[in-house]
């Protein structure tokens, strides 16, 4: 591929356009307004070398080689663009969502095309975080999952296939039920949500930066694994609506870092410190990661 085509200016399509860019690739961003490809210019920050074309005419995308899209994460809003931009572009021009979570089938639901249709997931910040999840709908071919996971490699990301069309993914399914257990053993007083951090941090996530969970099974033990297994998987949380927890910190409106206070305090600087030191630590930790290849 040598064309590629960002859509949304946000901070996460506006750092796609940049990875895309650096690595030499003729990348195009598309904004509805002047305004918000301003904003995504600001955002970007690429040396002389490289650069990225601005657009808020759809045509100038005809024929790129792949659509990314990471537009607002409304399903109506979704359709309408991809059923748009389907009629626009080459027809096998490759389109793919950055949804973190809608289904991939009901977003293409008036694609023309649906065996080029996917999902390719980033993660925040995606030009730290090196997983992309690419995610089939129903008629995908194998032949244009194929080509992003190349693509995705070139650029040095690690990708992943979900076959299936599952809420949450791969990635939000864990992430979620790690969540829900944890919020389960701080509404019952077992631990502080400090201290589950902790055990996150220097135990179980000390493993999983360099082992999944299969391979640390594995090193444990599957037949500890599977005894353990049978009287602690009735006890684990399986709460199917949002916990206490975290429905009274989001009506009061504590969002966590982006409104400055979530289950952490984050005012009087402390956001712009929080994030400075977590984009610290990715980057410490891909080097590291990278040095183990």
């Amino acid at each position: 591929m040598k064309k590629i085509g960002i859509c949304g200016t946000g901070l996460m399509g506006a750092s796609m356009a940049q990875i895309f860019a650096e690595q030499g690739y003729e990348t195009w961003i598309y904004g509805r307004t002047d305004a918000s490809l301003s904003r995504a210019e600001k955002i970007i920050h690429l040396g002389d070398e490289h650069s990225v074309n601005y657009t808020t005419d759809l045509e100038d995308l005809k024929d790129c080689e792949i659509i990314i899209e990471s537009i607002v994460e409304n399903l109506d809003t979704k359709q309408d663009f991809f059923e748009r931009i389907s009629k626009i572009v080459m027809p096998e021009t490759i389109l793919a969502t950055n949804t973190s979570g809608l289904s991939i089938n009901k977003i293409c639901e008036r694609v023309q095309g649906k065996e080029r249709f996917l999902g390719m997931h980033w993660f925040n910040p995606s030009n730290l975080i090196p997983l992309i999840e690419i995610i089939r709908n129903d008629e995908t071919s194998d032949g244009y999952v194929q080509q992003v996971y190349t693509l995705a490699e070139a650029i040095g990301k690690k990708p992943v296939i979900c076959q299936n069309d599952v809420a949450g993914f791969i990635a939000n399914r864990i992430q979620f039920a790690v969540l829900r257990e944890c919020m389960d053993i701080v509404e019952k007083g077992t631990a502080t949500p400090e201290d589950v951090d902790k055990v996150m941090k220097y135990g179980l996530g000390f493993r999983y930066a360099a082992y999944g969970p299969f391979e640390v099974a594995d090193f444990g033990g599957l037949d500890t694994f599977y005894h353990i297994s049978e009287y602690l998987n009735k006890d684990l949380c399986d709460e199917k609506e949002p916990q206490k927890l975290i429905k009274d910190l989001y009506e009061q409106e504590c969002y966590g870092v982006k409104s400055g206070r979530g289950f952490y305090d984050y005012s009087d600087g402390r956001d712009k410190e929080a994030v400075s030191l977590r984009d610290k630590k990715f980057e410490d930790m891909k080097k590291l990661q990278d040095s183990w290849e």
